[in-house]
């Protein structure tokens, strides 16, 4: 079922509650019932239908055979977890590492801080990085997309660090940053002390749960990072005091070849941290993402992720109601105008992995029948509550669009003036 057909499906109520008690509308059905009337019914079959629904034959994470010590699977647009193992670990992340240094990135170009023609020299330091690398030269320079894609696609310890230092001047600087946004994101099991994790310090951690956080965080917020993780090879040229070469970028992200909705993210290895993936894809309009940590082998920790998003998708039902319709206006009681209009907070999502049918989720707006000036713009004027069997799952905040100041004794006159005219 797509997503129009799952929204098509919803039931829609409006709820107003006053002098007058409970009153509710369906817009569907297109009758009024008093303080509940026949709705108790349709509750009750909607509830039985949920139970029945939620019966699973099987539990299908029994057939999950992971070889990873830590693992976790999440839905991006929701974070809901469908699966955990192990998942709050500390864990070496290796060069999963990078997902912060490319939200870091992607953040500043954002912010219009950075630009991706911004050229990228190469320090000396950053040179000198062992590990997996793009053999950067010293004084060597490069375009900033060029250097993102070093990073994501050949995972280059040495691109990494240079983007760094172009971005906060420094490599420690860096890190300050990325601790910084660690801990904005609530991973509160993260700390970093390098920006590729190429360190084998016991100082540099996280778990898979944060990663799928900073992935998350990435993937969500600039989905254009696709356009990179996606290349499975691509060319550069090197152009140093030696001459020019070229170099090719091979994706080190197996999966891309191997999974038919990949779509990236990261791998990482090292001899303390094993090795690692953060894995996305998409199939019918559901990101997942699969965290893999500490697996025992390079194929072991594909074949993880792969298990994880096989089972989720086989799992996830996304409810998407984007709230693009138009609210009724609001009446405004000693206001200086006579109703304010309405908007949605914005859209609303709900995965279900029990198998319940999500044509059975209900919207209820609920809005007083009046609102006393002083009214203010993008303050909360009511809410949509939507449930599913019975229960809530949710709630959107719906808002004022405009301020409606409280009216004076000139404003009245002017309004008796008006309707004088009239």
């Amino acid at each position: 079922m797509d997503r129009n057909e799952k929204c098509s499906g919803k039931r829609k109520l409006l709820e107003q509650k006053g002098h007058f008690g409970k009153r509710e509308y369906s817009r569907k059905r297109g009758d009024f019932t008093q303080n509940g009337g026949f709705l108790w019914k349709r509750r009750l079959f909607a509830c039985l239908c949920a139970v029945l629904c939620m019966v699973p034959a099987m539990d299908a994470r029994a057939d999950l055979a992971i070889s990873a010590p830590s693992a976790i699977l999440i839905e991006a647009s929701t974070g809901q977890i469908i699966y955990e193992l192990n998942a709050d670990q500390h864990r070496s992340p290796a060069s999963i590492t990078k997902i912060m240094t490319l939200l870091l990135a992607f953040e500043q170009l954002g912010a219009g801080k950075i630009k991706l023609d911004d050229i990228v020299v190469v320090s000396q330091y950053a040179s000198s990085m062992g590990g997996s690398q793009v053999f950067l030269a010293e004084g060597e320079t490069q375009d900033l997309e060029t250097m993102l894609k070093c990073v994501v696609v050949a995972s280059g310890n040495d691109a990494s660090v240079a983007v760094a230092e172009h971005i906060a001047g420094s490599e420690e600087a860096f890190v300050q940053m990325m601790n910084e946004k660690a801990a904005s994101l609530g991973m509160t099991d993260t700390h970093f002390e390098d920006c590729c994790g190429l360190t084998d310090s016991d100082g540099h951690y996280t778990t898979a749960k944060d990663v799928a956080l900073m992935s998350r965080e990435l993937i969500t917020l600039y989905p254009e990072v696709y356009e990179y993780t996606k290349i499975w090879m691509e060319d550069i040229t090197h152009v140093t005091p030696k001459g020019s070469s070229l170099f090719t970028l091979s994706s080190t992200n197996k999966l891309l070849k191997r999974y038919q909705w990949a779509t990236g993210l990261k791998t990482g290895s090292t001899s303390k941290a094993l090795y690692c993936l953060s894995a996305t894809a998409r199939k019918n309009d559901i990101d997942l993402i699969a965290v893999v940590m500490a697996a025992p082998s390079s194929e072991g920790r594909f074949k993880d992720a792969a298990a994880m998003l096989n089972y989720g998708f086989s799992v996830s039902d996304l409810y998407i109601d984007e709230n693009t319709e138009a609210l009724p206006e609001l009446p405004v009681k000693g206001g200086v105008e006579e109703t304010v209009s309405l908007r949605f907070q914005g859209e609303f999502r709900y995965l279900d992995t029990s198998g319940i049918s999500l044509d059975q989720v209900e919207e209820v707006i609920e809005l007083p029948e009046t609102v006393l000036a002083p009214v203010r713009q993008g303050e909360e004027a009511g809410k949509a509550v939507y449930r599913l069997g019975g229960t809530q799952i949710g709630s959107v905040p719906i808002l004022y669009c405009a301020d409606i100041e409280k009216a004076v004794y000139k404003d009245y006159l002017m309004k008796m003036f008006k309707a004088f005219l009239l």
